[in-house]
């Protein structure tokens, strides 16, 4: 199966632009939205993680986000630590996942660290969906009800935006620059002329 990886800082707008793919008929993997069940429902991954933030990590079986993200985001140690037994499972159900998609051309990882962790180089093609910092604050701010300094304290830990746009296969601007659905049907067809050669 043909893999492609969404990718985009927090705020960008990977999730829009993932819906439009579905519309499109192209299945997407929500890896934040997969981890976070995962670390709901996996004992293996509830004990390691519990492991490197105590017990408080969960509250009647279920990951209290709040605090393991407070936890993590203030010290790199403990979210690589995090990050070192998430990210495994999560490629392991998504590879899974993938080889479940029949009569499609292509499916769609969506992750927000997909460079950080390393990811793309379990995928075809990586499509980067870019935002201003400002803007994506903004966004943030309004959909996760925190704060300047909250949202700045995660950005932080993902890689510089000019950094990934040269990694990346395709560029998808969300700047309010250029219309978005002319921009994802035109990588959409991309992919599949790349996948077709």
């Amino acid at each position: 199966m043909y893999r492609v990886g969404v990718t985009g800082g927090i705020g960008s707008g990977k999730t829009l632009v993932c819906n439009v793919f579905e519309r499109l008929g192209i299945p997407v993997y929500y890896a934040d939205a997969r981890a976070r069940r995962i670390m709901d429902t996996d004992g293996g991954l509830k004990e390691q993680i519990t492991g490197i933030f105590s017990a408080e990590a969960y509250r009647q079986g279920v990951l209290d986000r709040r605090y393991v993200a407070e936890k993590a985001f203030g010290d790199p140690e403990l979210l690589g630590k995090l990050n070192a037994v998430v990210h495994p499972v999560v490629r392991n159900d998504f590879n899974r996942w993938a080889e479940q998609q029949e009569d499609v051309p292509y499916v769609i990882e969506e992750a927000a660290i997909l460079f950080e962790s390393g990811g793309q180089g379990c995928l075809d093609s990586v499509v980067l969906v870019f935002a201003p910092e400002n803007l994506r604050i903004e966004r943030v701010m309004k959909r996760d009800d925190l704060d300047e300094g909250d949202v700045r304290r995660r950005m932080q830990h993902q890689m510089d935006d000019s950094a990934k746009i040269r990694m990346a296969d395709h560029v998808i601007w969300n700047d309010h620059s250029r219309l978005l659905l002319p921009q994802i049907v035109q990588v959409h067809q991309q992919i599949l002329n790349k996948r077709n050669r």
